[in-house]
């Protein structure tokens, strides 16, 4: 057993949110007690000391939407005349380029590394969308390998596109089905799968039936981008529909549980269509700002209590970073210094943690007994004291990834006073710097 103790513990309970000089009390996967330290050391004297004095226990953090095989990106010279000017053509001059030049040992790096990076941060738990269209069969494999050996939690998927054809496009629905097939009858319960999809605008008719068709049979929901650019609206009114998500509705690809990711140009007129679809939206506000798509109108989904989650689309791994932008850019939007206030609260600590409970089926997010103990110890020394009304102004105003010091995963330390424990960090990091400068003389 291992007990950490002497901690401010924000435990996310509305029973309990907080305890001073608390502690928590590991066995095995789960979470076994919860109490004032010293109590604990009575009760436990065997159990395994580590002591957080002076520093804050929560739960780890989620991210909802992300792109792990983005990582060589950072610092990449895209070897165009003239830079991207729009949307479309950040996808067509550098991602839709990126992710059909990668090979297998360029997954399995920008996988690797994007993880370790998301444990740096705080966060335990990643739903990711992966497109390799040089590499599809078996990529998905590649990333679970990542993330096992990591020790992470994710949901996978493979993102299907017509955009490089349908032998391709016919190809990753294949690896969707394939990956979520094994992942059905496997015993792990870290790892997730659903049936990934690009946005509607770069779909045809033919795929999303097919799609549609492999949900009902697998039952599971889609993972998808929606509404992100104004193209996607575009291209869907073109085909003599309301809106994306009047298209993406009649092919029943909105469906419960299904994540659409974004949401920047949902008509108003679609969101009640959205609610009854039972769908789930997230927000990525970097990501969002860095392409200049807009906002998403997230009080609209509040306010038709739509079920709306926080990610970063990679733009960051760094969820109180993302924490922060969104909380900034509804107040910027909406004029209003009071917007995004609880939104981006539940975004964060609720809804998070219910999308985590249906799709990968276990109770984290909280500390609470029973829970699985993922749990991660920041190093966050505040000048005024925390309260229990006042724990979300110290994580909004106060914290960063870069002070999370101990990160543990199902009761496992995964990293300790800031050094990845389960891999050789500085080895991965040289591999993947080697790999990185590969790909850019491929690109």
């Amino acid at each position: 057993m291992l007990l950490i103790g002497n901690a401010t513990v924000l435990t996310f309970d509305e029973e309990t949110p907080i305890i001073n000089n608390g502690a928590v009390l590991i066995e095995g996967i789960k979470i076994k007690e919860i109490g004032e330290t010293e109590v604990l050391l009575q009760k436990y004297p065997n159990a395994v000391f580590k002591n957080a004095r002076n520093k804050v226990l929560m739960p780890g953090l989620i991210n909802t939407h992300t792109h792990l095989y983005s990582t060589f990106a950072r610092g990449m010279n895209s070897k165009t005349d003239i830079p991207p000017q729009n949307f479309i053509e950040i996808l067509e001059k550098l991602w839709w380029r990126l992710d059909n030049t990668l090979n297998e040992d360029d997954i399995y790096y920008s996988a690797l590394f994007a993880i370790l990076e998301c444990i740096k941060n705080g966060v335990t738990t990643i739903f990711d969308h992966h497109a390799s269209f040089n590499y599809i069969d078996g990529s998905l494999d590649i990333i679970a390998q990542a993330a096992m050996e990591a020790g992470i939690r994710a949901n996978l998927c493979y993102e299907v596109s017509d955009r490089h054809g349908q032998t391709k496009s016919d190809a990753s629905l294949k690896e969707n089905e394939r990956f979520i097939r094994k992942i059905q009858v496997s015993q792990n319960d870290k790892l997730g799968g659903m049936i990934g999809l690009h946005a509607s605008f770069t779909l045809e008719d033919r795929t999303l039936n097919k799609a549609s068709e492999l949900a009902d049979e697998l039952h599971v929901p889609f993972h998808i981008h929606v509404a992100e650019g104004r193209e996607d609206l575009q291209d869907s009114v073109k085909r003599g529909y309301m809106g994306v998500v009047d298209r993406l509705t009649k092919f029943k690809i909105l469906r419960p549980h299904t994540l659409a990711a974004h949401g920047v140009h949902i008509k108003k007129e679609e969101i009640p269509m959205l609610k009854k679809s039972g769908a789930w939206v997230v927000h990525n506000p970097e990501s969002n700002m860095g392409n200049a798509v807009g906002a998403a109108p997230i009080k609209d989904f509040f306010d038709h209590e739509i079920l709306t989650g926080l990610g970063t689309d990679a733009y960051t791994h760094d969820m109180f970073e993302s924490i922060k932008v969104a909380n900034l850019l509804q107040k910027h939007q909406l004029g209003d210094p009071q917007a995004g206030w609880n939104e981006v609260y539940n975004m964060a600590f609720n809804n998070n943690m219910q999308i985590v409970s249906n799709l990968l089926g276990v109770e984290i997010g909280k500390i609470k007994e029973n829970f699985r103990a993922d749990l991660i110890i920041v190093d966050y020394i505040p000048p005024t004291p925390i309260e229990k009304d006042n724990v979300y102004s110290h994580i909004l105003f106060g914290m960063n990834g870069g002070m999370v010091e101990t990160v543990i995963i199902d009761g496992k330390i995964i990293m300790d006073d800031r050094e990845v424990t389960i891999l050789d960090y500085e080895r991965i990091h040289r591999r993947t710097r080697e790999q990185a400068r590969r790909f850019w003389e491929r690109f």
